[in-house]
């Protein structure tokens, strides 16, 4: 099971070609319609495949790559593409007969990526991977300007930048530059980076070094660890006597970096493991979130007298009176009082605000910084101008607005403290995974026959790979790996949803942070580090928030032209009424007492700027994003970015697959026939020895009762199996024993001639009737056995599909297996359309028919067979328990394996894209 999640990630993986590609699986339909079978064998055998390569540029997560591998699929004439997104690359094999490298490059291009057809694709250049956290930004013209910066560095082949995670991604050709160059373009933009990864086939770890005294001793560990195979990057804080170590986890490991610190200085050093940055980012968003709250506090000390002086006071007689108490000519007591109450929130705390705003029009932009401090300023010098003036004039009556410059940075305050809290929850799913792992680690030495010699207790961050761990009942599994030695039952719930303990036995893989629940185990550590399950998981949910949405780029491009939009809006409203003040536009009754035509003007002018903000075009959607991907992951929903979140709300259709989808996925044989004279044990051995090489669940279901016949093995070894063939959506065949043994469907027998007798009809009959499927053997030509095995309905089916129905959601089933068996469990679980023995293939032509018809598809599978419709769906949804591949190439991966889960995405879905909307609309006041 672990490796069903590690391919939920977009890791480098070793691969035989240029390209480091996701996992292969079935391709879409190679040929146009109308092509039969026979035209496309003879096409096949008669042409050869060409082979483009294209750089793609604009993919910014796996959603993205899914999208273009899907429009290039769906192209006739395509026999397998490959998308690369850590190297920007597409691979693409096709019939030159049907279409050409051009019509690929369009196609890739019509999703809005950039591609380039590579001429000489030997001359492919490396490409390297960094994550970069960045403290500072305020709203999305900030994230934009960092962008821009990025993306303009020679070297630098894609850079994306998420404000909701305040981070960003870099694709980057370490021979042009390193991540050092890219940390110094980002501060030199105003903001504070730091460096959280440096690639993700890298593991990080950061130490702190004890008893070092002069810098030469820092130098002398620094070359000391630098010379150690498998370490790529060594940061040294010589200050504080920290050491960040970025190292390839399967050639070396942090318990080798401690002895070598120790061995450098006799014994007299010693190091320790600290968390990432010495607290990491979450300490820095506790600071934030800290420092927003004291300074709400502060403006709170100081706006709440304000507010009182100015709109309460003023209607209390008594009170009222010694306010307005004249000091200097016709300057009053409540104005002194309210200019040194708003000083303290104008310049100090509120001087985050200009800062920011110097920083934005340094780089030539303008962000929400500079609204807040063009609105603030304009309230609070023209107030102090207002109280000069009456100080020296015995005749004018000013009117100050220091409470409206104090009032909206304590309300803007407030706000971005709600924002910091909201930006933390969202990282909260991630912070619940990391925290599966446990913190301690027994780590067992052995001998050279395998005996355990000592046992050491050790901080799980120091298991390396290939070590052997202790587990005891009770315990966490402290790292992916197999066991050794041992029996016992794990509770695997907190990874893939299954509530029921999975039997462990030598040989088993098992997966960090799942609980062993009763016998001891010895675990041989394959998995550590980054390559974990459980870092894998949370790459892909981090890769998640920071893609952007589709809706996002629009928001993005309405905040681009905001923050000037809305100047000009203000300047243009000042001016206005000042001009119709000025030449009598209106009538002089609609100007208060208090005020002239050109403070009533400057009041207008004022309020445009201070009430419009672009806050929530630059963050509803990426907060909604990080939200609904974090609630998802929480719930056992793993999103694969905002593409997917998006198209989740829109879907009116869902294509269900049966085996493992509708039903358990877990079918036993029921009954079986055999038609010739032959012992039942031999009969099965030789069934068991041609399915054992299948990973069909049917052909599991065969070989786990075959084993019944052999309960005095525990792990029968079967006969082997020559020339196995696996015949897709009809079954296999294989020489076993010197005979041809066939096993599978109707189809699979009369495509090879072999006559079904009449009894063989009646039981097929019968086993459809009962929602069973049937199974024909046949040895040497001959119809030898039927086979009866039933899937049952998983548990709450027929309600699910009753509540898509409320949902204005159609449901259909698509099934390999033959219409009587479809039918009957349609027929349960309430499903009206039905399409039985469907090869891959079709599978996904009918998701093109269904698209063609204006339906939104989704698809829901768990097998090789369905990664085809998987792909062509508008949103494909995976079962956890499903194979790597159809998990890949899914949109959506239903950890838990429920069905309620499709309706929890859709849902999901839904409510956040309303939030969204709601937010976008007040935001931009409509």
């Amino acid at each position: 099971m672990a490796t069903k999640l590690l391919a939920l990630a977009c890791i480098r993986n070793e691969s035989d070609g240029n390209l480091s590609p996701r996992p292969h699986y079935p391709s879409m339909p190679k040929y146009p319609k109308g092509v039969s079978a026979e035209e496309t064998a003879n096409v096949e055998s008669s042409m050869s495949k060409a082979k483009a390569a294209y750089s793609v540029m604009g993919m910014t997560c796996s959603a993205c790559a899914g999208s273009v591998e899907k429009a290039i699929k769906r192209l006739p004439g395509i026999h397998d593409a490959v998308v690369d997104i850590l190297n920007n690359r597409a691979l693409v094999l096709f019939y030159p007969s049907f279409v050409n490298e051009e019509t690929i490059r369009e196609t890739i291009e019509d999703v809005g990526c950039q591609a380039t057809l590579i001429q000489d694709e030997t001359s492919d250049k490396s490409t390297q991977l960094c994550r970069i956290g960045i403290n500072g930004m305020t709203c999305t013209t900030c994230s934009t300007t960092v962008e821009k910066a990025l993306e303009a560095i020679p070297g630098v082949q894609n850079a994306r930048v998420a404000l909701a995670t305040e981070a960003a991604e870099v694709h980057y050709d370490p021979k042009i530059l390193n991540y050092n160059q890219i940390l110094a373009a980002i501060e030199d933009t105003g903001f504070e980076a730091t460096l959280i990864s440096t690639g993700e086939d890298m593991s990080k770890i950061h130490l702190q070094v004890d008893g070092i005294r002069t810098d030469h001793s820092m130098r002398m560990i620094e070359n000391s660890l630098q010379a150690l195979p498998g370490v790529h990057g060594i940061g040294v804080d010589s200050g504080v006597h920290k050491i960040a170590i970025s190292y390839k986890p399967d050639m070396t490991g942090p318990r080798n970096f401690m002895k070598v610190i120790e061995s450098t200085g006799s014994g007299h050093f010693k190091a320790r493991i600290i968390p990432e940055g010495g607290g990491g980012r979450e300490n820095l968003k506790q600071e934030e979130i800290k420092q927003y709250y004291r300074s709400f506090l502060w403006s709170l000390v100081f706006t709440i007298p304000l507010f009182l002086t100015s709109m309460v006071f003023t209607y209390i007689p008594g009170i009222k009176r010694g306010l307005d108490t004249k000091i200097v000519n016709m300057l009053t007591t409540g104005e002194i009082i309210r200019w040194v109450l708003s000083t303290p929130v104008q310049f100090i705390i509120g001087r985050r605000f200009y800062t920011g705003s110097y920083k934005a029009l340094r780089h030539g932009s303008a962000n929400l910084d500079v609204l807040i401090s063009l609105g603030t300023n304009a309230a609070y010098f023209y107030s102090m101008y207002s109280v000069l003036r009456a100080a020296t004039s015995p005749h004018f009556e000013g009117t100050d607005f220091f409470e409206t410059s104090s009032m909206l940075i304590s309300f803007i305050l407030l706000g971005k403290y709600l924002e910091v809290l909201t930006k933390g929850k969202t990282s909260e799913a991630i912070a619940k995974l990391m925290d599966l792992a446990p913190e301690t680690a027994t780590l067992l030495t052995l001998d050279e026959d395998g005996n355990v010699i000592s046992e050491e207790e050790i901080d799980s961050r120091l298991i390396q790979r290939n070590d052997v761990i202790k587990i005891i009942p009770g315990a966490k599994v402290a790292s992916d790996g197999y066991v050794l030695w041992g029996q016992s039952h794990v509770n695997e719930s907190m990874i893939t949803g299954e509530v029921r303990p999975v039997a462990k036995r030598k040989g088993d893989t098992v997966i960090g942070g799942t609980v062993n629940e009763n016998g001891v185990l010895h675990i041989m550590a394959t998995r550590v580090g980054s390559e974990s399950a459980l870092a894998q998981i949370v790459r892909l949910v981090e890769s998640a928030q920071m893609a952007k949405a589709p809706v996002q780029k629009f928001a993005d491009r309405i905040s681009k032209c905001f923050v000037p939009l809305v100047i000009i809006l203000s300047f243009s409203t000042w001016l206005a009424w000042f001009l119709a003040g000025k030449f009598h536009g209106y009538p002089e009754s609609w100007i208060p007492s208090s005020m002239d035509s050109f403070q009533l003007a400057l009041q207008f002018g004022i309020s445009v700027m201070v009430i419009a903000c672009p806050c929530a075009l630059g963050l509803a959607t990426p907060t909604a994003v990080m939200v609904g991907t974090g609630v998802g992951a929480s719930q056992g929903v793993l999103i694969k970015g905002g593409q997917a979140l998006e198209s989740a709300h829109k879907v009116n259709c869902i294509v269900f697959d049966k085996t493992g989808t509708l039903t358990v996925g877990k079918p036993v044989v029921v009954n079986t026939k055999l038609l010739k004279n032959m012992v039942l044990r031999d009969f099965y051995e030789v069934v068991a020895a041609t399915e054992v090489n299948s990973g069909h669940p049917l052909a599991k279901a065969i070989v786990e009762y075959a084993k019944k016949f052999r309960e005095d093995e525990d792990n029968p070894l079967w006969p082997e199996a020559h020339d196995f063939i696996s015949i897709t959506g009809h079954g296999v065949k294989a020489t076993v024993h010197n005979k041809e043994i066939m096993v599978g469907n109707k189809s699979l027998m009369l495509d090879n001639n072999i006559d079904i007798p009449p009894d063989a009809e009646e039981m097929l009959g019968e086993t459809e009737g009962m929602a069973q499927t049937g199974i024909l053997v046949s040895i040497d030509g001959e119809l030898t056995g039927v086979l009866a095995i039933s899937d049952p309905l998983k548990p709450g089916a027929h309600e699910v599909i009753s509540i898509l129905k409320s949902m204005q959601v159609r449901s259909i089933m698509v099934t390999g297996d033959n219409w009587g068996t479809a039918k009957s469990i349609a027929n349960e679980v309430g499903i009206e359309n039905v399409i039985a023995e469907a090869k891959p293939e079709q599978k996904a032509e009918k998701v093109k028919e269904l698209q063609a018809l204006g339906y939104i598809v989704a698809m829901v599978g768990d097998g090789i067979n369905d990664s085809p419709a998987l792909v062509a769906a508008d949103v494909g949804m995976a079962i956890g328990a499903g194979t790597d591949i159809a998990i890949e190439a899914a949109d959506i991966v239903l950890m838990k394996s429920n069905l309620e889960d499709v309706i929890t995405a859709i849902d999901l879905s839904r409510k956040t894209f309303f939030a969204y909307s709601s937010e976008l609309h007040l935001g931009s006041g409509l």
